[in-house]
């Protein structure tokens, strides 16, 4: 088994591949990660002329045209954020509402001022997607791909394992393990709360304060569907990232009542006043 790495998206993306053809899976590799710096160039913005520094810039009224893998994120964060409330929000400030999408003409429509994107919490998750999609294509499978090690896609197990063993930590502190995960052909989003960090309820725009992490997995075709409800092509690490982050701020009731339409869907939440852990469904605490 060997460990490939690559920076992009203000994060490292890690290829850990048990191929028997080292040579084919590094040229495989390669080419993943060069379709990661393509999509920061579209998706960052930090990066002037992207797609999202555009919509950034547009005043009411304004629309400007965005690339194939832009309208993806933005339709599946569109979708997430209906399907939870406005819990997840890709947009500071003025809210994610305010944007028209016109997918069939790949334009985006500004119906404010100041509308601000940031798509950290897809972006990434939606590269892990597109990396595998590569990886797949090499006929490359037997490998575990992450972005920042919340992001996790695993693919097919190295030769007679069944699975790739997958640990939910507490944030800050790797050896407290609080959850174990056997995934084979399963997505994985993390979100939480570092020291000094926080994350807003963009529906009051208040600081979460008792919840310090949350988890969603499910098998890669669960999570695939859902975001092919949104006329995505099958993006599952993009899925459970988004609703990692609405997970963070909606209620309980809400998060279970989640879980019961998708049966397969797997939640772990921390809440951090009174350091408690529990799972919907079917979580195996550590």
């Amino acid at each position: 088994m060997f460990l490939l790495q690559h920076t992009a998206m203000a994060t490292v993306f890690e290829i850990r591949c048990a191929s028997p053809d080292e040579r084919l899976a590094r040229q495989a590799a390669s080419a993943a990660f060069d379709v990661v710096d393509r999509l920061e160039q579209q998706l960052s913005k930090f990066i002037g002329n992207s797609d999202i520094s555009r919509i950034n810039h547009l005043s009411a009224g304004e629309s400007t045209v965005v690339g194939y893998d832009t309208m993806q994120c933005l339709q599946l964060a569109s979708l997430i954020h209906a399907e939870t409330g406005g819990a997840f929000d890709v947009a500071i400030g003025t809210g994610f509402d305010d944007l028209v999408l016109f997918p069939g003409e790949s334009v985006v429509f500004a119906r404010a001022d100041n509308v601000r994107l940031d798509l950290g919490a897809i972006g990434k998750g939606y590269a892990v997607d597109r990396v595998a999609d590569t990886l797949e294509d090499w006929e490359v499978d037997r490998v575990l791909i992450d972005a920042g090690l919340s992001s996790v896609l695993a693919l097919e197990p190295p030769s007679g394992w069944e699975s790739w063993p997958l640990t939910l930590s507490e944030p800050g502190d790797t050896g407290v393990v609080l959850a174990q995960v056997a995934a084979r052909q399963r997505a994985l989003g993390a979100s939480g709360i570092r020291k000094r960090d926080h994350i807003l309820n963009p529906r009051d725009h208040t600081a979460v304060r008792t919840r310090s992490a949350a988890w969603v997995s499910a098998p890669r075709h669960v999570l695939a569907a859902i975001s092919r409800q949104a006329g995505v092509d099958g993006s599952p690490t993009a899925a459970a990232d988004a609703l990692s982050t609405a997970f963070m701020i909606n209620e309980v009731g809400d998060i279970a009542a989640y879980c019961r339409r998708h049966p397969e869907l797997e939640v772990w939440i921390l809440e951090d006043a009174l350091r408690h852990f529990s799972a919907m469904p079917g979580a195996t605490p550590g």
